[in-house]
């Protein structure tokens, strides 16, 4: 049977834009590498995802934001941005919004557990797991991939939503910016001795960059990163010696510090598609846009992608247009495009200077943290951008 839409790639933004489009009366097939006993039940992966207002919005009014505990959702009140060994800070406050926080701390895997129990039961999703796409193709009337065992799949769009390194998207054929940052995250969960009051810290130290993120329990995720040819250095370390170094790093400002996961290292590269379409063929998620962490605009972005396309479906559909046409495709690129190029130059910008050591990046750092605070308009910028209140 023909699909209306066929889905690759069973992360957030495949089963959220899934669920999106769910309720269009379009037959969806989502095909997955994973089993759907994974997609179930997600390992912990370590990654505690900052969501904007805007994401927390769409979650919940596609009804996956219920289906998340409301015990293991953490509030981000206040932000704070340092410089090397400096004391001062940029500073963000929720008292500054018209909302009573800044942002949500949800972990990963509880945001995929929660999107795949949003999807199982609808009457027109399909989910294929364990089955890997291995041709992709396309023509005036229809749209196609080929799985493993040589069976073709028709459709009248394909949307991948299958990591930053897309195989499909370069089955595609389009072209892609990749920078490699040479760098390392680290993530983990500890448990602190003193009171973290709802706060995130972002710490520009010259040699790496550690954010501190506020959790339940008073819990906190650690994001470090650092130069790869380091990480075995710092995975090799005893919980002892770990905790001791972030207890120094972040200055005691938690007293004393408990490793409570293990440590998981994910390198660091950035991607963004030249296009987000191509003929019936349309990137989202990380296909489209694989952010940098030091803004935590990587998840966000991607849920705003699948949104954006999903909107972009409905209105053809309601207009009486061809929801898989190019014209419905371009507005969905141009929507996208104007969203995520200022982001990803800009953080990919702030990346660069912030990992520079010359004398010249050290004044212009501490310079941008002042302006941030003194200048009205420049902060209310960096506020929308980080809790995306206002975003349509």
């Amino acid at each position: 049977m023909k699909q209306d839409i066929i889905i690759i790639g069973g992360g957030p933004a495949g089963l959220c834009f899934a669920k999106d489009v769910c309720d269009a009366n379009l037959n969806v097939l989502l095909i997955e590498k994973q089993s759907k006993k994974t997609l179930a039940d997600p390992p912990y992966d370590g990654r505690e995802i900052a969501l904007t207002h805007l994401s927390q919005s769409i979650l919940n009014n596609l009804g996956i934001w219920e289906l998340i505990p409301d015990e293991r959702i953490s509030l981000i009140k206040t932000a704070k941005v340092l410089n090397g060994k400096s004391s001062y800070a940029l500073s963000f406050n929720y008292q500054e919004t018209s909302a009573d926080n800044l942002g949500f701390m949800v972990s990963n895997n509880l945001i995929k557990k929660a999107s795949y129990e949003s999807v199982e039961d609808a009457d027109n999703i399909k989910i294929m797991d364990n089955t890997q796409v291995t041709k992709i193709g396309s023509d005036q009337e229809q749209a196609w991939v080929e799985i493993e065992g040589g069976e073709r799949l028709n459709a009248s769009l394909i949307v991948s939503a299958d990591s930053r390194f897309s195989t499909t998207r370069s089955m595609v054929g389009i072209p892609t910016s990749i920078f490699d940052f040479g760098r390392t995250c680290i993530v983990c969960t500890m448990q602190v001795e003193l009171p973290h009051n709802d706060t995130a810290y972002e710490c520009f130290h010259f040699d790496r960059t550690l954010a501190v993120l506020p959790m339940n329990n008073n819990q906190v995720s650690i994001v470090i990163t650092l130069k790869s040819e380091e990480c075995n250095g710092v995975l090799s370390m005893t919980d002892e010696d770990f905790s001791k170094d972030i207890e120094y790093r972040i200055e005691g400002r938690f007293g004393a510090m408990k490793l409570t996961s293990k440590l998981f290292p994910y390198p660091l590269v950035a991607s963004h598609a030249k296009t987000f379409y191509a003929n019936r063929y349309a990137l989202i998620g990380d296909a489209a846009v694989g952010m940098h962490p030091v803004t935590a605009h990587g998840f966000n972005l991607g849920l705003r992608s699948a949104h954006a396309l999903s909107e972009e479906i409905k209105t053809a559909l309601h207009t009486g247009y061809a929801f898989s046409s190019q014209a419905t495709l371009e507005r969905y690129n141009r929507r996208h495009r104007r969203v995520s190029l200022p982001l990803y130059h800009g953080t990919n910008a702030l990346v660069r200077l912030y990992t520079k050591e010359t004398r010249t990046a050290k004044i212009m750092r501490r310079s941008l943290l002042r302006l941030g605070n003194r200048i009205g308009p420049a902060k209310r910028l960096i506020m929308d951008q980080l809790t995306e209140l206002n975003a349509k």
